[in-house]
């Protein structure tokens, strides 16, 4: 069977849109796989559905020693449909608020691996832990809430 073509001889867009597609959804299937025999604590990430391996929700715990100790805080993770190659859109579930330097109040997080410092060489399972890890160490040279940031920086206010 061939591919579909246009007059230049090359795979039309829909074939190499469904050829994308099928790449990321095996990666994701991958992902999801590995995040499962996981033994990393805290972390955990599904699809919202079995018809749906784009839309995730996750878990991440607050780390031991930090404010956010016994905390569990719910995320939605969108992939794009050129992921790996472009980040996911993470956002702190606003049912769960997180009040943290880098989270604003729609959930936003401000985390370079998620922006300009992304590589297709990260994982969910390293995107969550970076998540928690942020938690217990923000960037407050870069807050998107600037109260949490002042709050932080004098702990006893907190």
């Amino acid at each position: 069977m061939s591919l579909p073509r246009n007059s230049s001889n090359k795979p039309t867009s829909s074939s190499t849109s469904s050829e994308s597609n099928g790449s990321v959804t095996k990666r994701l299937g991958n992902e999801l796989m590995n995040l499962m025999m996981s033994s990393s604590p805290g972390i955990s990430a599904f699809p919202k559905s079995d018809a749906n391996l784009f839309e995730w929700i996750g878990t991440i715990e607050g780390p031991s020693g930090t404010y956010y100790q016994n905390l569990a805080f719910k995320i939605l993770i969108v992939f794009p449909p050129n992921y790996p190659y472009v980040p996911p859109v993470i956002t702190f579930d606003t049912n769960t608020p997180c009040y943290h330097p880098n989270v604003d109040i729609h959930g936003g997080i401000c985390l370079d691996i998620l922006k300009e410092k992304w590589s297709a060489v990260y994982s969910v399972h390293t995107i969550l832990l970076s998540l928690q890890s942020l938690l217990g160490e923000p960037n407050n040279s870069s807050p998107l809430n600037a109260e949490a940031a002042a709050l932080w920086n004098r702990p006893t206010g907190l």
